[in-house]
């Protein structure tokens, strides 16, 4: 079976996202840092090149597949920033995303082109709740 590429990493979370050449991507980047900290009580870390992610969790796919994930992460990319684990797998969660403002979502990912566009305390809520859904699903 084919081994997960994205796997914690030695980087540097502060470095990698100083070298964010837009202004408002290196802003959010700080601010979400801060959001999933508080979140999850957990310091960031560089999965990958790209990902900023935040705690561990441990997945096993009903095909025998397995392996650790950040339990929430980010990644600022060119057309919008990612939020990973934001399945929505929780009582409330549909609410919770009609309040939160301009965004798209992908399967397990939210898709935010800056944070001015979306309520943070909805978003921090929104983290919280899926990091605690994906903790019970895959305990780390």
């Amino acid at each position: 079976m084919a081994e997960n590429k994205t796997k914690p990493t030695q980087l540097s979370v502060t470095a990698f996202i100083n070298a964010l050449p837009d202004e408002t991507k290196r802003s959010d980047a700080k601010t979400l840092v801060k959001l999933m900290q508080k979140a999850t009580g957990e310091k960031p870390k560089m999965w990958g090149p790209s990902i900023v992610g935040f705690g561990s969790c441990h997945y096993v796919y009903e095909s025998g597949r397995e392996g650790d994930m950040p339990a929430t992460a980010f990644s600022p990319r060119k057309a919008a920033t990612v939020v990973y684990g934001m399945s929505g797998r929780f009582a409330g969660a549909d609410a919770l995303f009609a309040k939160l403002g301009k965004h798209t979502k992908g399967k397990g990912c939210l898709y935010i082109k800056k944070l001015a566009d979306v309520d943070k305390k909805v978003l921090e809520t929104l983290i919280t709740k899926s990091v605690a859904a994906a903790l019970a699903r895959h305990p780390a």
